[in-house]
């Protein structure tokens, strides 16, 4: 699979009667078996409060990849992504639990997660050969 986009926003109202601008979403395209998908993650933007709590990181953006600073929001479609292979088979996906939502982030390989966003910065893209190298495997 590789990956070639990973961005996030925070959603703006439209209308003044409508609640978008309490969430972000999440994209990451990726080319998978010659076809191009994009998987959307839409949550609640109250997680991003909480990203210390579920990620080594000590403040949002989280860390740089090729001067580009990266945020909770750009993450969390490709944390999602690997964490959980069936997501591969939907273009959308709704998370309101931030149990839920920081249960992907568990488990995480970041440093990888880092090298991940470099490829894609500096040669436009990062192919990952199974979505197991971004999980950090206990010891024995």
């Amino acid at each position: 699979m590789l990956i070639k986009d990973c961005k996030g926003y925070e959603l703006e109202k439209e209308k003044s009667n409508t609640s978008e601008d309490f969430f972000n979403r999440s994209e990451v395209t990726y080319i998978e078996n010659g076809q191009e998908k994009t998987l959307h993650v839409l949550y609640v933007r109250y997680f991003d409060e909480n990203v210390l709590s579920a990620t080594p990181y000590s403040e949002n953006p989280l860390f740089k990849a090729g001067g580009t600073e990266v945020y909770l929001k750009d993450i969390a479609g490709i944390v999602c992504l690997l964490s959980n292979p069936g997501f591969r088979l939907r273009k959308r996906v709704y998370i309101n639990s931030e149990k839920e939502f920081f249960s992907y982030f568990e488990n995480m390989n970041y440093q990888k997660l880092e090298e991940l966003f470099a490829g894609i910065v500096n040669k436009n893209g990062y192919e990952v050969v199974s979505p197991l190298d971004f999980t950090l495997q206990e010891q024995r």
